[in-house]
């Protein structure tokens, strides 16, 4: 198995580690088709060992940028759980960037309990801007 297989394979089984791919014989062709389905790195063969440890560091920064990625995700679903929902209607909302008026019509309720709302979601998330809120919600991926 080359490593265009590997890497195929282990994307295929649901493994998303950053790939460095190390050849011998690369070309544009082979470089497009590491790096398209998402390989950290592409070196050729004689490489120095600097280039292939940056190669690492690189990887494990990934690494690292993905699972704090996975934890804010995880911490903003936590917090979008205390909201009732018509809490999260009114946030979905204003996510859309729609205006409160437009949001209550909507969902058949008035603009002022729209900002009733708006206020109690933001209190439980404890935030204390609509770009909080709302860089919390996109966070946990729309929700």
């Amino acid at each position: 198995m080359d490593g265009l297989e590997v890497q195929r394979t282990l994307q295929q089984k649901g493994v998303h580690l950053p790939v460095i791919i190390m050849t011998g014989h690369g070309d544009v062709t082979l470089a497009v088709r590491a790096m398209k389905p998402g390989a950290a790195d592409f070196i050729e063969k004689p490489f120095a060992k600097e280039a292939l440890l940056a190669s690492l560091e690189d990887g494990f920064r990934r690494l690292s940028d993905r699972a704090a990625i996975g934890d804010r995700r995880n911490d903003a679903k936590v917090r979008l759980q205390a909201l009732t929902p018509r809490e999260r209607d009114v946030l979905e909302g204003l996510a859309k960037g729609l205006p409160n008026k437009t949001i209550g019509y909507d969902l058949g309720i008035s603009p002022r309990t729209v900002e009733i709302h708006r206020a109690n979601l933001m209190s439980k998330l404890s935030v204390r801007s609509l770009s909080e809120a709302l860089r919390l919600a996109f966070a946990a991926g729309g929700e």
